[in-house]
This record gives C-alpha cells, structure tokens and sequence, in this order.
C-alpha cells in the first residue's frame, strides 16, 4: 500500500510533490537549482549537513539506505534541512545562498511564500531510491553530462579527489560500491592504483548507470532527464521544459550571464595521459545507455 501523498508537514506546510535535482559530480544540478531557488514558491536547499551526512551514508553503505529506517532517516533530515528558522536558514552553505540571491544573515525565504520544497544537494543521486520511497508523489529532474568534461571538472576540485584516497576502500566497504564505481572486491587494489582521472571516469559510469535505471524505471510524468549541454547552449529552452514538467515557472533570468563551464573543454584541460582512457569509457558509456 503506498503511503499517503502527505507525509511530511514543515514550517506548518504540507510537503507536496517535493523536487529532487540528481547527476553525477558536476553535471549541472547546482545551475538548476539556481533557477529553481529564484522561482516563485519554490524553497530549495543545497547541501544542507542533515542531508548531506545521510546522503553520503548511504552512498557509502548502500545495505543503510536498504534498511526500515532509511525512509525515516531520510525524510526527518530534510524536515530538518527544510525548516525556515534564523538558526537554520541563517547559516545556508554560502553557495545556497548565493543562488538565491541572498543577502544579509536572515532566512533565505519567506514561508508565506514557500509552497513547494526541493534539493540539490550534491550526490544526492544515490539515495533515489529511498526518496521515492519517503514521497511517492516527488518529481525528479536528472541531469547527464559528457563523462570527459565531468572528468576534467572533478579532477580540479579537492572535495571530489578526499573521497579517492586509498583509505576509501576499507575492508568493511561494501560491493559492488556505485559511489566509488568499484563493482567487485577483487578490484580493489586495481583502483587504488589507478591515476586519479580513471577514478573519477569510473565514478561518473556508476553515476550515470543509476541515472539510466530511474529513466527506465520512474514514469514520465514523475522524472525529466535533460542533457547538460543543452542547458549550456539552450538555457531557455531547457528551462521551459522544465517548467512545463514541474507545472511552475522556473526563473530564466538566473542562468543568463554566469560563467557555465563550457561544453568540450576536456581537449584543453585532461592531460594527455589521461584522455585515452576517459575518453574510452565515456564514449563507449553514453553510447551503450542510449544517451548519444
């Protein structure tokens, strides 16, 4: 029996029809939820602690987000993150409060306004399948990006390389770990010798694996798949796309003028050491999922 659309009450709002942005590290949900941020009603946060310490729980240790407690879990840590208190929305990680627009130490919303909730929290990706378990009314909007420029993004960023040391894979780590992109215990040692490019490759795979699941699995109506270069080269376009699927109108103003990281630049940034083999296994990746 599904459990009641009406699950979660924050701020004194029923939370309906919650929105979920998901992809692989540096995909283009955090330009999403710009626009999102600076829609009318909208209260979107981004890496909120009570989620983002779930979140990677989960991805960790995926038989957590398998057990009976992971849909409560879940579901209280975005009560926590959704609350509109001085305390709370006053201390939004900087980048949230930025794509709102934001000034001052205050709450970032006004809860006479707030009528539907969302996040975008980073690898939130991996915890989809507990949040359709926590709102099986959510709306989910996924991105996918070229694997080499994911690649070429991830290797120029410290929060993404911490998650590649060799201490990662422990002998408690579970498998096959989408996370890391280890499917087998008897490939461990072969990723922790690998050069840091081929792990983020092989982060992005699991990523976009998971992402091609919940596009054979979800309806239409409840998932939207967009292609980050769309949204580069067409933000428009993009955007009205997604404002008929979500039924509300997305802000288009927040996506014009800012720096997007440009489509292709992975010739100019990978080494040459690594672009044979970044190359090969997002080529051959996207191709396989029906994604080009």
């Amino acid at each position: 029996m599904r459990p009641p659309p009406h699950i979660l009450v924050v701020n004194g709002i029923k939370v309906r029809r919650p929105v979920f942005l998901l992809g692989a590290p540096h995909s283009g949900a955090d330009l999403l939820a710009r626009a999102l941020k600076r829609s009318p009603g909208f209260h979107l946060t981004m890496g909120r602690q009570s989620v983002a310490h779930v979140v990677h729980a989960f991805a960790r240790r995926p038989s957590i987000a398998r057990s009976s407690g992971a849909v409560r879990v879940m579901r209280d840590s975005l009560a926590e993150s959704w609350q509109v208190l001085p305390g709370s929305c006053g201390h939004c990680p900087l980048p949230c409060r930025e794509a709102g627009g934001v000034t001052g130490s205050g709450p970032c919303v006004s809860t006479a306004a707030v009528t539907r909730f969302g996040d975008a929290s980073p690898d939130l990706l991996y915890s989809a399948e507990v949040l359709l378990q926590a709102f099986p009314d959510a709306r989910f909007v996924q991105l996918i990006r070229d694997g080499r420029d994911v690649t070429a993004d991830m290797v120029n960023d410290p929060d993404c390389l911490a998650w590649f040391k060799p201490s990662m894979l422990s002998d408690d780590t579970e498998f096959p770990n989408a996370f890391l992109g280890v499917n087998r215990d008897e490939h461990r040692d072969r990723w922790k010798s690998m050069p840091t490019a081929g792990k983020c490759a092989l982060r992005w795979r699991s990523a976009v694996r998971l992402s091609a699941t919940l596009r054979r699995d979800l309806p239409t109506d409840q998932l939207l798949t967009l292609r980050y270069e769309d949204l580069a080269l067409s933000p428009g376009e993009t955007l009205t796309s997604l404002s008929s699927f979500l039924e509300t109108r997305v802000s288009k103003v927040s996506m014009y003028g800012m720096r997007v990281p440009e489509v292709g630049s992975w010739r100019a940034r990978l080494r040459s050491a690594d672009r044979e083999l970044v190359e090969k296994v997002a080529r051959e990746e996207l191709t396989r999922l029906g994604y080009q």
